[in-house]
């Protein structure tokens, strides 16, 4: 018998996760923190994966103000540089036996014209890059079950921008649009979410995509402080009709790693208006991220940026 779907899924409906361990990029705040205190909650270990590790420290005795018995520890990591990325995946997989949940979550948003150490532009480098990295370094330790998450978090923004131009990621060929550039990196993440699905074996880990709508968290304040004064004082305005609290925009992530009922190459999202605000449920995104031309493109590209191979694809593609 299957188990009924709740109408309004909660942090409650989050089944015992004792035994598993959740390895969460930029959980020292936000929604990465939310979900690891959630996780933390149910009895998972959790490595919150931080560019800084003082205030991974500080997440830490947060989480252990909510959840005392928590295993929580933290790891270093720079998804801007690659080679932060391979020394994080190293020491990863030489203190975990397993990883249940792999939660792509951390981000930059809105930022000006910026380069990784590797020379790519920031956004796309940090957001999808170091993400697509990390992934392929880890991907062989997640269980072969539908349980084994690999969670990557897009946006609603992802929208924006117009068609990406995978002959130009760097944005060398035309003036650089950070709205725009923020949101083909989430475009990005999306098409990976579903490529890796299509990659991985029926039997599991599971690919999966989620986005926290409006959350009200310091990244968006901080992206909105780059804004001109005249969209800063109508955000102020707006904020309060379309903006959820982190601990709301970390459900749609955590009904994507933990739900039983969740099926690979999904995209979770709040079910209210636009998106932007409500209970976690499946969404669509947008036409151009189920692109299969696109994904497969974006795909060998990433492989040749970031220097990763893949374990061999074990699902016979299209």
């Amino acid at each position: 018998m299957t188990r009924p779907k709740p109408a309004r899924w909660t942090a409650r409906d989050i089944p015992d996760q004792s035994g598993r361990t959740a390895v969460i990029t930029g959980a020292n705040t936000g929604i990465g923190l939310e979900t690891a205190k959630a996780l933390a909650l149910r009895g998972a270990a959790v490595v919150l994966a931080v560019r800084d590790p003082d205030k991974g420290k500080h997440a830490a005795e947060e989480i252990a103000l909510v959840a005392p018995a928590a295993r929580v520890r933290v790891q270093k990591l720079d998804l801007g540089s690659l080679a932060s990325v391979r020394a994080a995946a190293g020491e990863l997989r030489g203190t975990c036996d397993r990883i249940d949940m792999l939660i792509n979550n951390a981000g930059v948003m809105y930022s000006p014209r910026l380069s990784t150490p590797d020379g790519y532009e920031l956004q796309f480098g940090t957001n999808h890059l170091g993400h697509f990295a990390l992934t392929g370094l880890l991907l062989d330790l997640l269980p072969a079950s539908p349980a084994s998450r690999v969670v990557t978090v897009s946006s609603a923004g992802h929208r924006m921008g117009g068609p990406i131009d995978l002959g130009d990621l760097d944005w060398r060929a035309r003036p650089y649009d950070r709205t725009a550039a923020y949101g083909h990196s989430k475009l990005a993440n999306l098409m990976f979410t579903y490529e890796l699905h299509r990659r991985l074996p029926a039997t599991g880990p599971l690919a999966v995509a989620a986005h926290p709508g409006g959350a009200d968290t310091t990244g968006s304040r901080t992206a909105m402080s780059h804004s001109s004064p005249l969209t800063r004082a109508a955000f102020a305005v707006i904020r309060p009709l379309l903006l959820q609290s982190p601990e709301m925009g970390a459900l749609p992530v955590l009904r994507a790693a933990t739900d039983p009922d969740v099926r690979g190459g999904e995209y979770y999202g709040p079910r209210g208006f636009q998106q932007s605000k409500g209970h976690p449920e499946v969404v669509r995104s947008s036409p151009q991220s189920y692109d299969v031309s696109l994904q497969h493109r974006l795909w060998t590209l990433s492989e040749d940026m970031t220097g990763i191979a893949f374990p061999a694809e074990r699902r016979a593609l299209p």
